[in-house]
């Protein structure tokens, strides 16, 4: 396993060197990149725990800790009360999650003969409530219909920001849609997302979603290629599509772009579109546990979080107090 290897598999991360910390063996150097090459399938999570495990190694050189044998449970939980007083309690929670997780693969690699982040406990964080900004049904409707049809690249958005409202689909599945993944079954437009863990998730489209991307493909000339990628870039002023997928930078910075044209205040980002369909649908007499395996979510309580209903009802009642 080498440094190069990881350098690709952590993609933007750009990894020097293996820290001091874990370079202290040759042992321990190489279980340190082989947790990140292949413990960690993830790209999202194995960036942000690269970052996290960084961020630790520096800290333990600030305070002289140069062997990984001498960090102690003290050491960590130090650690992470000062990352309390910087960072909120979800990142902090994250921080800790890849500092024992790194500890654990070493101790099974026996590099080290305990892990001193077992015993330390993070900050107490319950969530009943997703932060997630939703749009309400006209904000949606407005932001949609504000797209300009005649061009391709208002197409190509128009039927994007369509498929996260309308699949629940998370921005990261829907960037990797091939064309082959809208397909016809039954006599109905089908859309197929591979989700997080490797999921393959499948859904019948909304008779409006199935007309923007049948106006998007039929406009771009992409039938003839199914293993191309859905969501393409655009290249020069003449705005040809290119062969690569969008971003889900470019994607966030297109949905700032569009939301402020069409006069949306609330400052909306690329999973707003996920909690706004499903609320809509559920306030529309879906039921939750159908919205949950439509939404592909493992449990109802992650479900609840985008069930942002009551938002309504408190802007109602606020309105009582007539002063």
């Amino acid at each position: 396993m080498t440094t190069s290897l990881v350098r690709r598999t952590l993609s933007s991360a750009a990894v020097a060197k293996v820290p001091a910390l874990y370079a202290s063996t040759a042992q321990a150097a190489k279980r340190f990149i082989e947790y990140f090459a292949s413990n960690i399938r993830n790209p999202n999570t194995r960036r942000a725990y690269f970052h996290a495990v960084l961020e630790f190694s520096s800290w333990c050189e600030a305070q002289k800790f140069t062997e990984i044998v001498d960090i102690e449970p003290l050491h960590v939980a130090a650690y992470i009360e000062q990352l309390g007083a910087r960072l909120a309690k979800p990142s902090v929670k994250q921080h800790l999650a890849a500092i024992r997780m790194l500890f654990d693969w070493l101790v099974v690699g026996q590099v080290v003969a305990t892990n001193p982040a077992a015993p330390v406990r993070g900050p107490k964080y319950t969530v009943r409530k997703g932060k997630t900004p939703v749009l309400a049904q006209e904000e949606a409707r407005e932001l949609l219909d504000s797209l300009d049809a005649s061009t391709l690249v208002g197409l190509r958005d128009r039927a994007l920001i369509a498929t996260m409202i309308y699949t629940f689909g998370r921005v990261g599945a829907v960037i990797k849609m091939r064309v082959e993944d809208y397909y016809t079954q039954g006599r109905r437009g089908w859309v197929r997302l591979h989700e997080k863990g490797g999921k393959r998730h499948e859904m019948p489209c909304n008779h409006n979603l199935e007309a923007y991307l049948d106006a998007y493909i039929n406009a771009a000339g992409l039938a003839g290629d199914l293993k191309g990628y859905l969501f393409r870039t655009v290249r020069g002023r003449g705005r040809a599509l290119t062969t690569n997928p969008l971003a889900q930078a470019d994607v966030y910075r297109m949905i700032r772009r569009r939301a402020f044209k069409a006069g949306i205040k609330t400052r909306i980002g690329n999973h707003t579109f996920r909690a706004t369909g499903i609320t809509q649908y559920l306030r529309n007499g879906g039921r939750r546990e159908l919205a949950q395996q439509m939404a592909a979510h493992e449990s109802p309580r992650t479900t609840a979080l985008y069930d942002r209903r009551d938002d309504e009802v408190a802007v109602d009642e606020v309105e009582r107090i007539l002063i």
